[in-house]
């Protein structure tokens, strides 16, 4: 069947909700569906987020959590390319990719919006020059570097200044500051025994939350249950306050405070991909507002799912939360309804109501709410590594993780810094080469 013939369809964006909702019309290609499926992202693989922090903390391997888009669509046409503009009106994307950034046109029948949403540091002075951020897999691997680059720092006895490369602040008591805070106590507090002229009690971890009890969402119990547990274990918590900014001498307070510390890490805020802003269709909170269907209203043809959309929820009358359980199964929902808008028959609202809410806090301790049902400890711990591995894409991929986490069991976590550049060279004269043999060879 002719290219002519077959419906256009163009997802943008490759996390939880574009991916799968790519990976449903791959199903339908290949029943022979006269679909042609374009997926457009930024990067050439799909990042399992909620395992980001493991990665930062070194108790797994960068590529483990990540797959390869091709590898998981081959029916799909992928492209790596940024999202450069969005004409309804004229149902086109505009996309440019390559090392000249070059732009493309791609015309659609339907387009799937799955951009996003982005960190957003509120205007606050010094936060976006000096803070690092948790939402990438390359943040993952600086927040890594970092880390060990404080603890190098600080080790030789001619360090004066130790106070602030010791101290580590996390901005956000949501799942990811309250995972990431955690991870990093474990991993600077573990590393120290490499680091002789260190100790433990030079060691400052400092979370930061906004509200009167961290992981609101989990309740008060649980809430206050990881607090405790993090204090245990040497985390200081301060509730019911901001960051108010960061500067090279350190973190600011909302109340004033002064913490001297390199390291922030922001997870408190996100703002929709502001590409969005640039939409003729109804927005709310920069967020485009999508039907029951998934359907934009007015625009036929256009739908929108995940973080960067504002999708009704039927049993709160509020929107769905911006989860990847929520946006994977909207990816579900959406590729049905377009192979419905196609072939004529009936679409269906997403409707779904949340199963569970984990997060590790560290030392094999965990906090979980699942089906109504409040877990903690190390059970909480093991449904949060048993739940997650189940849904990891790809066998190869769950098996690495698996065997990562069991060699963690034994071995102690990996201290080498990441880094992209080359190795030390040099152009001269011929004339001027040095001899061949290998420095401290036997003569």
């Amino acid at each position: 069947m002719s290219n002519e013939t077959r419906t256009r369809v163009v997802i943008l964006g490759g996390g939880f909700g574009g991916i799968y909702a790519a990976l449903r019309l791959e199903k339908a290609l290949a029943r022979g569906v006269p679909l042609e499926v374009t997926l457009v992202n930024r990067e050439n693989f799909f990042l399992f987020t909620p395992m980001l922090h493991e990665v930062g903390a070194s108790d797994l391997d960068m590529t483990h959590i990540v797959n390869p888009i091709r590898a998981l669509v081959r029916r799909v046409h992928f492209m790596e390319a940024e999202v450069a503009a969005i004409d309804l009106e004229a149902r086109q994307v505009v996309i440019s990719h390559g090392g000249d950034a070059h732009r493309h046109e791609l015309e659609y029948d339907h387009l799937v919006i799955a951009l996003g949403a982005i960190t957003n540091f509120y205007h606050l002075p010094g936060v976006e020059e000096h803070a690092l951020t948790m939402k990438s897999l390359g943040d993952a691997i600086a927040l890594r570097n970092r880390l060990i680059e404080c603890l190098e720092e600080a080790d030789p006895e001619c360090c004066r200044v130790k106070v602030p490369l010791l101290t580590f602040v996390v901005a956000g008591g949501g799942f990811a500051g309250v995972e990431t805070v955690a991870a990093v106590n474990d991993f600077v507090r573990e590393a120290l025994r490499f680091y002789p002229h260190l100790t433990e009690a030079q060691l400052r971890v400092v979370l930061v939350h906004d509200g009167p009890v961290i992981l609101p969402e989990l309740g008060v119990r649980l809430g206050t249950y990881a607090q405790r547990k993090l204090t245990e274990r040497k985390v200081e918590i301060r509730v019911n306050t901001k960051i108010a900014g960061m500067s090279a001498a350190g973190v600011t307070l909302g109340d004033g405070t002064m913490i001297p510390a390199k390291t922030l890490v922001w997870t408190a805020g996100t703002t929709p991909n502001p590409l969005l802003g640039t939409l003729p269709c109804p927005k709310e909170r920069g967020r485009v507002v999508a039907n029951a269907s998934l359907e934009v209203p007015g625009w036929s043809g256009v739908w929108a799912l995940g973080d960067c959309a504002v999708i009704p929820d039927p049993h709160t009358g509020k929107p769905y939360p911006p989860t990847a359980q929520h946006a994977l199964r909207q990816g579900w929902v959406l590729a049905e309804n377009i192979l419905a808008a196609i072939g004529g028959g009936q679409k269906r609202a997403f409707v779904f109501k949340t199963i569970g809410l984990l997060a590790a806090i560290g030392k094999r301790t965990g906090v979980a709410q699942i089906l109504g049902v409040n877990f903690s400890g190390f059970v909480a711990w093991w449904l949060w590594r048993t739940i997650y591995l189940s849904k990891l894409p790809r066998l190869e991929k769950k098996v690495r993780v698996a065997l990562d986490w069991l060699l963690d069991l034994v071995f102690s976590k990996d201290l080498v810094k990441f880094h992209t550049r080359h190795a030390p060279t040099m152009s001269r004269a011929e004339t001027e080469a040095p001899s061949l043999e290998p420095v401290g060879s036997p003569r």
